[in-house]
């Protein structure tokens, strides 16, 4: 389905958000399968890009399989505007967050006698803002669900009040958030910032996914973010909404944040930006740097430390910050 350049509607009503359950082979537990509630990576604005769709990438499949051979169900949300009505507001945090912490609810409403309320967040990349987006909302949006941390790796948060300084993100996907609410309403639209390069490039990933807009792009020998507009990146920063700006706020459980200390698309040093906010605010952060690792690779790099703390959280053990 095409997605239009108009703006979102905010605040238009509810909004059907899809979603598949997995559950783990053999008995349900005493209780009900714990539920790891996941958000994935940047895969695109168009429906068809939705993993319910399409099915997951093998990457994220085998990390799904990993949880469930642990005894976790997993509940991997599509967001809002993939797979169903209205636009996808790519790295919104807010939409995100909202979305994974509804899949929860929707997953347990289907199986009532199978799961339990015992949950962990978790996400990579977009996901891991969208995880930390649930964290930050959970207390007053879902104070139903029994949440016990969130496991993030490679996120995509900004915290702007934090201790750490970042300078906006410049990447090939970020012009994504443009077309799907990342630019101001009293400003030109998307289709009014970009150059003819961009404007390919966006006519594709309103029909495609991000392997065919990295082809698109390689056919089209973009360079840089910068080829991608007709305006200067100084006025773009004026009209551009901070889609992944979070407020640095107590979070009630313990959060786990894994990079890879290789990752070239969100570096190291804007990932520390975010365990140091989230320190500041006074949460309970495990970061763990992992060597050698890129931003893929971070995420199944990190999966015996994240298995060790949904472990502790389901035993009631204390955290072990290392703020």
């Amino acid at each position: 389905k095409k997605i239009s350049g108009t703006r979102l509607p905010w605040n238009s009503g509810a909004i059907p958000v899809s979603g598949p359950l997995f559950l783990p082979v053999g008995s349900v537990p005493a209780g009900g399968w714990p539920i790891l509630a996941w958000g994935h990576g940047t895969l695109g604005i168009a429906d068809v890009c939705a993993p319910s769709w399409t099915g997951f990438r093998d990457r994220d499949a085998a990390y799904h399989i990993r949880w469930l051979k642990r005894g976790f169900a997993v509940v991997p949300t599509d967001y809002q505007g993939l797979g169903g009505p209205g636009p996808h507001p790519y790295s919104v945090w807010q939409a995100e967050g909202s979305s994974v912490l509804d899949s929860i609810r929707a997953a347990r409403a289907a199986r009532p006698n199978q799961l339990s309320n015992r949950t962990l967040l978790a996400g990579q990349s977009q996901g891991g803002g969208a995880a930390l987006g649930a964290a930050t909302l959970a207390a007053f949006y879902a104070p139903d669900l029994h949440i016990l941390g969130a496991v993030v790796t490679g996120p995509n948060s900004t915290f702007p009040d934090g201790p750490v300084e970042v300078p906006s993100r410049q990447s090939m996907t970020m012009f994504l958030s443009f077309a799907t609410g990342g630019l101001r309403e009293n400003g030109p639209g998307i289709d009014d910032i970009l150059s003819p390069q961009g404007l390919e490039l966006l006519d594709v990933a309103r029909r495609g996914c991000t392997r065919d807009i990295a082809l698109k792009a390689r056919e089209l020998k973009v360079a840089s973010y910068v080829d991608l507009l007709a305006i200067t990146p100084e006025r773009l920063a004026t009209l551009r909404v901070p889609t992944t700006d979070m407020p640095a706020t107590t979070i009630p459980f313990p959060l786990l944040i894994a990079t890879g200390q290789a990752d070239e698309t969100i570096p190291p040093a804007r990932q520390h930006a975010v365990a140091a906010a989230l320190c500041a605010a006074g949460n309970e952060v495990i970061w763990q740097v992992y060597e050698g690792l890129g931003h893929d690779g971070a995420m199944h790099g990190s999966l015996n430390d994240a298995f060790a703390f949904a472990r502790a959280r389901l035993d009631g053990q204390p955290p072990t910050s290392n703020c």
